[in-house]
């Protein structure tokens, strides 16, 4: 069964706006018409009737199946994930569209148990899929070639091998993770239901982190000291949260014998731990070369002595504060799309024509941005919250990435298409990479090529930097956490640590900065997610590099590694363009690019 959606990026506006346009909303028909469907009912019928004779045909089976009888077995599974898969993504995809309105949480939480309480007999699958002599299973393997193609996802859940506990442990846990679930929404409800007051109107999180863009630095300061009071008002409920999902971890981590916190996250995304922890260090050890550097130069531009939290995304002095329409955006991404290569135009066409977007910014919607990819007889839906600022043309170049990618990947069927995190960032931060250089290209004046490279700096620093500070800070948190209970002020001391060495000496932190990890929504839904987003940055900048030296047939190429889905390892699925991720110096290429960057822009300055 697929995880649900979660908010990934930053990014707010109407539908219908007058300065934006006429924003798509989801058509979600195309999953199901309504909670009253009769297919959602025949569904559900289904799934309880198929998971009892699914049990009832194979537990305690599998070690004498032979070739034939375990493809057949295997598929049958697949079709139990797909149908699954598609009853959470439209109940989830309900929710995140409203989170505060109780029919949808309730919905959505209903379909939840029942998904839990039908797949509980299933948890031998896994379980005795393990069992197997790894000589009796590579025969099987060698007999078939069809269910040679799990072999990838059967080698992933083989992983878990060591990890795995007793058929009665491993229900047990399974019917635990609705419970698991409910902190998880409780996060998404309050963060959904907060009201900062911002100019004599009551805003969601959106509207009032897009303030932290404004051109007036005092709106900008408003802003993250009405965040900072905000916080600070529901801050126990924030640590109670993470407090209680780290202790969950700590004590399943401790019965599967997880060595570390992060164990689990590296199994799941197929990467080595010496792979991430490489990238890792490679990073720090660039803060001084990228973000000291960096927010230096910007301190200068902004005519400061001192530069405060509040002006980390301020728009340069010179920059144009004009939105950028819908209509607009829509031409800016599809001409960078489509000149990479046709097909990739064809592919990211239909998201903007059948209601496979939600961009307007509603009370209630959860905030932030991603791309679900449901299932794979179904199609990708994207949500964003579009304010028409130039990094919301980024944010949807790289959500549509995602779904171009899951499209493609959509062929490999419901095991094979999921890519593991540490790759599930290629297509998107690549878009976005297409997007800027068409952007940069068409610069007519030095003004405009520096607040285009000033704007990507930002982008990269954010998505790299940033997010290998919040990896540490998850790091040091989850580490703090199995010695005992953490205040609020226990965790507001783990958040600074990591921000003044990431930021740099330029800045100056402001009371109620140390609450701000409390919104950031991957901590609770998807513990160590973020360093995905450095590796897929780290990953795409030594792509693009070979794209840029015109090698022979890189089109051809990169639709074939997004067609991989996860099917392939990240060596395997780079080895194409003469990169390897595992070798330590492949990082320093990627690093290079945005130093490069920066030194073009403090060039500028002379």
């Amino acid at each position: 069964m697929r995880d649900l959606p979660f908010p990934v990026r930053d990014a707010n506006a109407s539908h219908g706006d007058k300065d934006l346009g006429d924003l798509p909303e989801w058509d979600l028909s195309d999953l199901y018409s309504g909670e009253e469907a009769p297919e959602l009912a025949a569904d559900l019928d289904w799934l309880e009737t198929e998971c009892a004779a699914f049990a009832a045909d194979y537990e305690g089976q599998l070690a004498g199946l032979d070739a034939e009888a375990l493809l057949h077995c295997v598929q049958r599974n697949e079709r139990i994930s797909q149908v699954s898969g598609r009853i959470m993504s439209f109940a989830g995809l309900r929710y995140y569209q409203l989170t505060t309105d109780a029919e949808r949480a309730r919905f959505m939480s209903n379909c939840q148990e029942k998904l839990t309480d039908f797949s509980t007999p299933l948890v031998f699958f896994t379980l005795e899929l393990n069992r197997l002599d790894d000589e009796h299973l590579a025969a099987l393997l060698a007999e078939n070639a069809e269910l040679a193609r799990y072999k990838p996802v059967l080698g992933r859940i083989r992983a878990l091998k060591p990890h795995q506990l007793s058929d009665e442990m491993e229900k047990f846990l399974h019917d635990l993770g609705a419970v698991g679930d409910a902190w998880e929404r409780l996060f998404d409800e309050t963060i959904a239901g907060l009201g900062f007051e911002m100019e004599g109107e009551t805003l969601n999180i959106e509207a009032t982190l897009n303030y932290l863009t404004e051109q007036d630095r005092g709106k900008r300061e408003a802003a993250a000291r009405e965040l900072a009071r905000v916080f600070g008002e529901n801050i126990k409920i924030f640590a109670r949260v993470h407090n209680t999902q780290a202790k969950e971890k700590e004590v399943i981590d401790r019965w599967r014998k997880m060595p570390t916190a992060q164990t689990g996250r590296h199994l799941s995304n197929d990467v080595e731990p010496e792979v991430v922890e490489a990238l890792r260090d490679a990073v720090v050890a660039a803060y001084p070369k990228l973000s000291h550097r960096y927010y230096e130069l910007k301190r200068k531009w902004l005519g400061l002595e001192r530069m405060q939290v509040w002006d980390r995304n301020a728009p340069l002095p010179m920059e144009d504060s004009k939105t950028v329409a819908w209509d607009e955006a829509r031409r800016l991404v599809m001409d960078a799309y489509t000149a990479f290569d046709p097909r990739m135009g064809a592919l990211a066409e239909p998201f903007f024509d059948r209601g496979w977007i939600d961009a307007a910014v509603k009370p209630g919607k959860a905030p932030g941005a991603f791309a679900h990819p449901t299932v794979t007889d179904v199609h990708p839906y994207v949500m964003l919250n579009y304010l028409g600022k130039p990094r919301d043309v980024m944010t949807l170049a790289h959500e549509l990435g995602h779904g171009v990618h899951q499209v493609l990947a959509a062929e490999q069927g419901e095991m094979l298409s999921s890519t593991p995190l540490t790759l599930a960032e290629t297509a998107s931060v690549f878009g976005e990479m297409l997007t800027f250089r068409k952007m940069l290209d068409a610069a007519k004046t030095r003004e405009q090529r520096k607040i285009l490279l000033a704007g990507k700096v930002e982008d990269m620093i954010n998505t790299v930097v940033r997010q290998i500070a919040f990896y540490d800070f998850e790091c040091k948190l989850h580490e703090a956490r199995r010695s005992g209970e953490l205040t609020p002020e226990d965790i507001n001391a783990l958040w600074m640590s990591v921000q003044a060495e990431s930021l740099g000496p330029a800045f100056d932190f402001m009371e109620g900065y140390e609450t701000f990890w409390a919104y950031i929504p991957h901590f609770v839904h998807s513990p160590f997610y973020v360093y995905a987003y450095a590796f897929g940055d780290g990953l795409v900048n030594a792509l693009y590099a070979v794209y840029a030296e015109g090698g022979e047939g890189f089109e051809d190429k990169y639709f074939d590694m997004l067609k991989a889905g996860g099917s392939k390892h990240h060596k395997e699925l780079l080895a194409p363009f003469g990169l390897d991720a595992s070798d330590p110096k492949f990082w320093d290429k990627g690093l290079s690019m945005i130093s490069a960057m920066i030194d073009e822009l403090e060039a500028m300055e002379d």
